[in-house]
C-alpha cells in the first residue's frame, strides 16, 4: 500500500486547529492586510486552501508540476484545448469519449481547431498520421467503451519527434495504475467524477501538467475562465482520494473474474477487457498499468443483436442501469443510446462501439454477486418479449 501510505501522509493536520481532515474553506472572498497583501488567497475563483489542498495531491501522485481542478471533466479538455491557437490540429484516438467528440466537433470545429482520428493502439497508424502541423496527440487508454489499450511511452516519443504534446485521459485507469506523466506524457486528464471521487455524489476534472511552465498556463486558464471546482467538491475529491488504492484494485479483481465468466460465455461474441488475453495489447496493458487492468468491460452477443443487448440491461438487478463508472456501486449502460449518443452512428461504428455493446462498471461488490447477476439475466433475457430497439 505504498501509493495510500505516501498520500495519506501529504495531507497534514490543520496548523491552527489540529483538525486531521481539511477544512472546507466555503467563501468566496479573503481579507487582506492592504490593498493587494495577502496570505496567498484574494478571491476563491482564483485560488481557494481546500481546492489547493486537492491540486497539489494530485500532482503529487500523478508526478506532475501542478494540477488544476476544474467544475467537470469536459471543463478539464476544454482547458487543455484552449492550450492551442486557430490552425492547430489534434490527432485524437478514434474510440475518443462521445462528450470530448461533441466538443472537438460542435465547438473547436468552429475555432478552427481540426481534429483528426486514428486507432491509437496501433503504433504504426499513429506514426504514419503524425506531421508538424499536429500540436496535440490525444489519448484515452484503456478507452471508453471498448477497452483499447495505446502505448503512452512509445507514442510519447513520436510526438515528441515532431514538436506535439501528449495529452493522456488517464480516468478508467487512475493513478493507481497508470502515471502516464512518468511514461513521457505532458498532460493528464481525469473526470475525477470517476474513480477520484469514487461514491457517485460529485461532478469534477481535473488537468496534471509535466512542465512548471504548461501548469502556470492551465492555471491562468482556469482562472481566467473560471470553470473551477468548488471547496465542498473539493473536500469530496480529498476524502476520495484516502481510498482511491482499496476501492480500485477490490474492483479490479473482480472484474477480472466477471470478464473471464463472460469470456467463457456461450451467449458472447467478444469482450472487450485488457487482462484477457485475447486482448489485443493485453501485454502493453500488464506493463503500463501496473498488472492492474481496470474495472470497467464491455461486450456484445453473439447474434449481434441490439434488441438482446437491451433486454440483458433490463434483466440485471445488481447492477443499476446509469451512466458514469468508477463508483463503489456497480454500473451498466448501453454506450450507444447513452455515453455516445451524440458521436454519429457511421464513425461509432468504424470505432467499434456498436448498438449491440454493453459496458459494465464494476463496483466493489463481491464477485460471486455480480456473476450470478449476469448469469440470471442471460438466462432471463430468452424470455422476454420484444421490446423497443435503436432505430
Amino acid at each position: 500500500m505504498k501509493f495510500t501510505s505516501e498520500l495519506l501522509h501529504q495531507i497534514e493536520a490543520n496548523l491552527e486547529t489540529g483538525a486531521l481532515a481539511p477544512p472546507i474553506y466555503q467563501t468566496s472572498t479573503f481579507v487582506q492586510e492592504a490593498p493587494g497583501v495577502n496570505k496567498g488567497f484574494d478571491y476563491s475563483r482564483s485560488n481557494n486552501p481546500t481546492r489547493k489542498c486537492l491540486e497539489d495531491l494530485l500532482a503529487a501522485i500523478e508526478h506532475g508540476a501542478g494540477a488544476s481542478a476544474f467544475s467537470s471533466g469536459l471543463a478539464a479538455v476544454d482547458a487543455v484545448i484552449k492550450t492551442l491557437k486557430t490552425g492547430d490540429k489534434i490527432l485524437a484516438v478514434d474510440d475518443v469519449y462521445g462528450g470530448s467528440f461533441r466538443a472537438f466537433t460542435h465547438i473547436y470545429k468552429k475555432l478552427g481547431i481540426q481534429v483528426n482520428y486514428v486507432d491509437t493502439s496501433d503504433i504504426f497508424e499513429v506514426e504514419k498520421a503524425l506531421n508538424e502541423e499536429v500540436k496535440l496527440v490525444w489519448l484515452e487508454t484503456p478507452t471508453n467503451p471498448t477497452l483499447k489499450i495505446s502505448d503512452i511511452q512509445g507514442i510519447a516519443v513520436l510526438a515528441q519527434n515532431v514538436g506535439a504534446k501528449l495529452v493522456v485521459d488517464n480516468t478508467f485507469a487512475s493513478p493507481v495504475l497508470q502515471n502516464p506523466i512518468k511514461l513521457g506524457a505532458d498532460f493528464i486528464i481525469h473526470s475525477a467524477t470517476k474513480y477520484i471521487g469514487g461514491h457517485s455524489d460529485v461532478i469534477a476534472g481535473a488537468v496534471i501538467s509535466k512542465s512548471k511552465e504548461d501548469a502556470d498556463q492551465i492555471k491562468f486558464i482556469q482562472n481566467a475562465t473560471g470553470a473551477v471546482l468548488g471547496p465542498w467538491d473539493s473536500y469530496l475529491l480529498i476524502r476520495g482520494l484516502h481510498t482511491l488504492e482499496l476501492r480500485v484494485k477490490q474492483s479490479c479483481k473482480t472484474a477480472f473474474e466477471l470478464a473471464e465468466f463472460l469470456h467463457a460465455h456461450q451467449d458472447i461474441q467478444k469482450v472487450n477487457y485488457p487482462g484477457l488475453e485475447s486482448h489485443p495489447n493485453h501485454w502493453i496493458a500488464k506493463e503500463q498499468q501496473n498488472g492492474f487492468f481496470g474495472a470497467v468491460i464491455s461486450f456484445s452477443f453473439k447474434d449481434d443483436s441490439t434488441e438482446t443487448a437491451l433486454k440483458f440491461l433490463k434483466n440485471l438487478k445488481r447492477f443499476k442501469l446509469a451512466e458514469s463508472l468508477g463508483g463503489t456501486k456497480s454500473l451498466a449502460c448501453h454506450p450507444a443510446s447513452m455515453t455516445h449518443k451524440s458521436t454519429p452512428k457511421s464513425i461509432r461504428i468504424e470505432a467499434g462501439v456498436k448498438d449491440s455493446l454493453v459496458r459494465l462498471s464494476v463496483g466493489i461488490e463481491d464477485a460471486e454477486v455480480l456473476i450470478e447477476d449476469c448469469r440470471q439475466a442471460f438466462e432471463n433475457t430468452q424470455k422476454l418479449k420484444p421490446i423497443d430497439v435503436l432505430k
